[in-house]
């Protein structure tokens, strides 16, 4: 699996592109418009429900 992540193309709380990487931690991201730090964390993948 690779180690390659990718990166949020927008801040979930104003819509702005003009995010940095955050030394606040792993998957933490800077959004210079709000001001805000968030993190992105993948939590797993959904397992498939057949629907009739």
């Amino acid at each position: 699996m690779s180690e390659t992540r990718s990166a949020p193309l927008y801040c979930p709380y104003c819509g702005e592109e003009d995010l940095r990487p955050s030394e606040a931690g792993h998957g933490a991201w800077e959004c210079h418009a709000c001001a805000r730090v968030f993190t992105v964390k993948f939590t797993g993948l959904l397992s498939k429900v057949m629907a009739r």
